[in-house]
């Protein structure tokens, strides 16, 4: 009798023991039937353009794989909280994806200052940031460097590779540079400046502008005045119209180079004739139907079927990041955990896909997948790729 109950007993803590274990080995966010991801975005504030695209993209491709079956037999949850670009809101929205909702991964989510904030909630509770869609270092610097994926360029690297190419080709003598006062803008500046030194050049003059500002015309004379022949962009979209136009108008024509951030069709469909021949840095194109290759066009009537507007850059950024987001965890297994994501994402390259994204690799102590950029020009209205990538 005494023997029984032993092996009964044996039994059911076998049994205890063979139940738990999935559960303990199991991350937030992950079950049986479902991997439950988010993303936060601007949908109301100055970037809801941006954001709106970013959501729309991402969603397209969840929507592609769950009617595929899903990941490893999993279908994807894909959670979208409003920020406003307002980085209170987004720790609120944070704190709900991740303690209410059990996110697995933030994704995509939009904004320097956001991001950093809601690392205090993400990280504790072991949520990847993946790919969030801005240029600032922190995104893949430590700390907590382990639960970090980016696969954007840093602003700073952008320009301190693309300046003293470009200055080089254009034979410019006397550079400037406008930006806007914040840590977006001294990343731009920052990257300008030390690029200049390695062609032994530095700033001729440089001036700033507050976030917000809708006059320009002092900064463009300040620089005019200076007889600077290029100008480097610490700017985003309307400042960055708002410049070239009164430049324009004022009879100044350097050659102007700005970031990723300038990087948008909107450059040209809101300014115009006017924007002919800025420069930006950039990976992925802007997708014009009527030039895009086969599987892009078929890829954007989905998309305009779906959301009943044209695909931008930003579309296609949200859709390249769900995509990696995914081929990680397929890579992961059955058994998906945020140890097996990050081994599967550190242990295998992420080739270039249709719209022309740089060849990503990742490892232990390295989360930015590239540190490569290209060079882009307006040309009739269109952004042009004019250069290879370079680094």
């Amino acid at each position: 009798m005494k023997a029984r109950l032993t092996l009964t007993a044996l039994a059911a803590g076998a049994c205890a023991l063979a139940l738990s274990a999935p559960a303990l080995a199991q991350s937030q966010g992950v079950s049986k039937t479902e991997i439950t991801v988010a993303t936060i975005q601007d949908l109301s504030g100055p970037l809801a353009g941006f954001g709106k695209q970013a959501r729309n993209g991402m969603q397209l491709r969840v929507d592609e794989i769950n009617e595929q079956g899903g990941i490893n037999g999993r279908k994807l949850v894909f959670k979208v909280e409003d920020s406003g670009y307002d980085p209170k809101r987004a720790v609120l929205a944070a704190q709900k994806l991740v303690n209410q909702d059990k996110i697995f991964a933030m994704v995509g989510h939009i904004g320097t200052a956001a991001n950093v904030a809601t690392f205090p909630v993400l990280f504790p509770k072991k949520v990847i940031n993946f790919y969030p869609l801005t240029g600032a270092r922190e995104m893949f610097e430590q700390p907590n460097q382990n639960l970090k994926y980016a696969f954007s360029v840093p602003y700073y690297d952008q320009m301190r590779t693309g300046t003293p190419r470009l200055v080089k080709e254009k034979g410019a003598k006397k550079v400037c540079a406008i930006y806007q006062d914040d840590e977006f803008g001294l990343e731009v500046l920052r990257g300008a400046e030390d690029g200049l030194k390695t062609v032994g050049m530095g700033l001729t003059e440089k001036t700033s502008y507050k976030r917000g500002a809708t006059d320009f015309s002092s900064q463009v004379a300040k620089m005019k005045a200076a007889g600077c022949d290029f100008v480097v962009l610490g700017t985003v979209i309307r400042e960055t119209i708002g410049t070239i136009a009164e430049a324009r108008k004022t009879g100044f024509a350097p050659t102007f180079l700005g970031s990723t951030a300038a990087y948008t069709d909107l450059i040209h469909k809101l300014g115009g004739k006017a924007m002919d021949g800025l420069y930006a840095t950039m990976a992925v194109q802007v997708p014009y139907l009527d030039e895009a290759s086969q599987p892009i066009r078929f890829w954007a009537n989905k998309y305009k079927t779906k959301f009943n507007e044209d695909p931008g850059v930003f579309s296609v950024y949200g859709y390249q990041i769900m995509d990696n987001f995914i081929q990680g965890a397929q890579r992961a297994g059955a058994s998906l955990t945020t140890d097996s994501f990050i081994k599967a994402m550190n242990s295998a390259v992420i080739a270039p896909d249709m719209f022309g994204s740089d060849t990503l690799k990742f490892s232990a102590t390295h989360r930015l997948g590239t540190e490569r950029s290209r060079l882009s020009q307006i040309q009739d209205g269109r952004w042009k790729v004019v250069s290879d990538y370079f680094k």
